[in-house]
């Protein structure tokens, strides 16, 4: 935990009591602050209040005592309309933040020389994060992974000097960060996503484009340029920081390329390095090759050396979820994209293989799977579950070869048995849904679980990380 001393002997009120506003409450508790906290779900207030935090509701609070209101990343601030209790304080004169900005007003308090490397983007920047904490951690720096991703950033290790802190940022956790200051930032990219909190992409790309607001004359601002709107922002970039662009399309004068496998550093327009990527089965995919080349500059920026971070990359096991290679059998690799909850998500998994044996399903997302279309023809046969499988086997039709199986256990079981009698030199059995769980399952996650779970009863199988124990 890292205690919050800014708030010392005053009163704040907390709305949202989940991870992050747990966490937070005994931060500033810790830090001799007088919490009044509440949520609008029982559980979530008797959980809390079973760990000592004091539960006021704050619709009939004193806001004037308040020194702030710490609200929830995910409660609206601005857009569809803001929250009854971001209403109260702004009428009260009292100031909203996050447990991001409580995170970083304490180390400016204490002057910490600890490091910050901040991460955000629509899309790759939970892979990106843990790959990033991963190779700095591997090239032995002392780095924590929190934020958006995990865990929350007020439970981390206390703030030291040595540490290296790799933020995950939300643009919802941006939006309550006015004193956000790290010594290195990248943004990944910017697609259409969380209008209904932002109101506008051009509302969206600016919350985005203030993860570069507090770099200093030290600071590395790292960006995506293969989009309009991060080009955009990185051409109006200014200040004494260094600027290294990424793309994964076409070279760039100061920064990292990543294509056809290899990521290339470049530097005042010349190559001073490469470093190939071949091989790497939890970084496959294009997708994945701009996570690696935004951690391959991140990484250079804090001084680790190349074959350093190299290294890192190969031993990097991937997130649970996301791409996630389970096990082996044989020449068939089984794959868990549980994470890919439609079909945009599922589409970065289709383009990293090429004998697929999918399966997909679930309670579907708007407009279904006709955008795959496209790579239908990587796809020897599907395993289709859950509530979409008509659905689904309407819209592959006769384009691709699909069996409906109804349930999770009966496809592993079918597409095992497919792939391996294939004459493809490595199948892939991929859970890729493009569908929600909630027919099934309560989330993804446990999606995902019960997918590695009748993997793991195959026979014959050898799971990851097994091989070695």
């Amino acid at each position: 935990m890292i205690p919050i001393r800014v708030f010392e002997g005053k009163t704040v009120a907390l709305f949202g009591l989940g991870l992050s506003g747990v966490a937070s409450a005994r931060a500033l508790q810790a830090g001799g602050a007088r919490v009044l906290a509440w949520d609008d779900a029982e559980g979530s207030r008797e959980a809390a209040a079973s760990q000592g935090i004091e539960i006021v509701d704050l619709e009939g609070a004193d806001w004037t005592a308040c020194a702030a209101l710490i609200l929830a990343p995910g409660v609206p601030l601005t857009h569809p309309e803001p929250h009854w209790t971001v209403k109260q304080a702004r009428d009260a004169g009292v100031e909203i933040i996050g447990d991001t900005e409580l995170f970083f007003r304490e180390r400016k308090r204490i002057g910490s020389k600890a490091r910050v490397v901040a991460i955000t983007g629509t899309n790759g920047k939970s892979t990106t994060a843990a790959l990033t904490a991963h190779v700095l951690k591997s090239g032995g720096l002392n780095a924590s992974l929190g934020g958006n991703i995990g865990t929350a950033i007020l439970d981390l290790p206390p703030l030291s000097d040595t540490g290296v802190y790799v933020i995950e940022f939300s643009s919802y956790q941006i939006d309550l960060t006015p004193g956000l200051e790290a010594d290195a930032a990248a943004l990944l990219n910017i697609t259409p996503d969380h209008l209904d909190r932002h109101g506008t992409l051009e509302n969206y790309a600016a919350i985005k484009a203030r993860i570069f607001s507090g770099l200093e004359e030290s600071g590395l601002a790292v960006i995506g340029v293969d989009d309009e709107y991060c080009r955009a922002i990185a051409g109006a970039l200014q200040g004494p920081f260094d600027v290294a662009r990424v793309s994964t399309r076409e070279k760039v004068a100061d920064g990292v390329c990543a294509i056809d496998g290899v990521l290339e550093e470049w530097r005042e327009g010349n190559k001073v390095s490469a470093t190939d990527m071949t091989g790497i089965g939890s970084l496959r995919g294009a997708h994945n090759a701009q996570n690696a080349a935004i951690c391959f500059a991140l990484a250079r920026g804090l001084g680790l050396g190349r074959p350093a971070i190299a290294q890192g990359l190969k031993s990097f096991p991937g997130l649970e979820h996301r791409m996630e290679e389970v096990g082996r059998l044989g020449k068939v690799l089984f794959i868990n994209d549980s994470k890919g909850t439609n079909a945009d998500a599922a589409a970065h998994a289709l383009a990293s293989f090429d004998d697929i044996f999918w399966i997909a399903g679930g309670r579907a997302k708007a407009g279904g799977i006709e955008s795959l279309k496209q790579y239908f023809p990587r796809i020897a046969h599907a395993y289709l579950i859950g509530e979409a499988a008509q659905d689904f086997a309407r819209s592959l039709a006769r384009e691709v070869d699909h069996t409906i199986c109804g349930t999770l256990d009966r496809a592993v079981a079918a597409a095992a048995a497919d792939a391996a009698a294939s004459g493809a030199a490595e199948p892939a059995v991929l859970l890729s849904p493009a569908c929600a769980s909630f027919d099934q399952y309560p989330s993804f996650a446990v999606r995902g679980d019960a997918f590695r779970a009748e993997v793991s009863g195959l026979d014959g199988v050898v799971m990851r990380g097994s091989e070695t124990q």
